[in-house]
Parts: C-alpha cells; sequence; structure tokens
C-alpha cells in the first residue's frame, strides 16, 4: 500500500482535509480532528489510526502493529509498515476511524 493509495482512501470520505504536521507526518483529519497520521519520513513507511476499544489490544498485540506513540490511550494503534496491510484493510480500517473520530465531534460540527 503506497502513501498515495491512503490518501485516496482518505479523500473520498466526506469533509476530510489532510496537511502536514511535525514537518514530516501526513494528517488526515475530519472537523480538525485526526483520524489517521502517516510518517512520511520513516522506512518502512508507517502509520497510525483509531480503532474501536475491544479491537484495540487484539490489533496492537498483532505482529506488525503496536499501540501508537502519544496516542495509544485513545485506542489508535501504529502499523510499522503500510505494506503488510490489504488494502480492503486499509479501507475497512480507515473508514471505520474516520467514523470514529467524527462520531465524537460537537454534533454541530458534524452536521
Amino acid at each position: 500500500m503506497s502513501v498515495e493509495e491512503i490518501q485516496n482512501i482518505c479523500r473520498q470520505l466526506p469533509t476530510v482535509t489532510e496537511d502536514i504536521k511535525w514537518g514530516h507526518d501526513l494528517v488526515f483529519s475530519v472537523g480538525e480532528k485526526m483520524f489517521c497520521v502517516v510518517g512520511l519520513d520513516q522506512s518502512p513507511t508507517t502509520a497510525s489510526f483509531k480503532v474501536r476499544d475491544d479491537e484495540f489490544e487484539e490489533i496492537s498485540n498483532s505482529p506488525g502493529f503496536k499501540p501508537a506513540p502519544y496516542v495509544a490511550r485513545y485506542k489508535w494503534v501504529l502499523i510499522e509498515d503500510v505494506n503488510k496491510m490489504k488494502k480492503a484493510d486499509w479501507e475497512k480500517y480507515l473508514l471505520q476511524s474516520y467514523e470514529l473520530v467524527k462520531n465524537k465531534l460537537p454534533l454541530k460540527v458534524r452536521k
């Protein structure tokens, strides 16, 4: 999975914005809240995203994954190589992360 493919998935979601934060991370947000962060200066390329509470332990302990630094307490996981997950799984988890973050936004912002 390339960075461009991740961008294409995220760009298809309504009201998504993207920018570079911290000088080297590509960040996708909804309502100014992040739902995916791609480490552009990492080799291999890494990415972090939010998962459901009931999935966090299982996914973060799976090979190639770990709790995301700084945001694990919010149930974010880090994939150590974006190529280790199939496109269908990327689509599922990015949509899920987007929905989890969007659903926490104030009602006024969600509209």
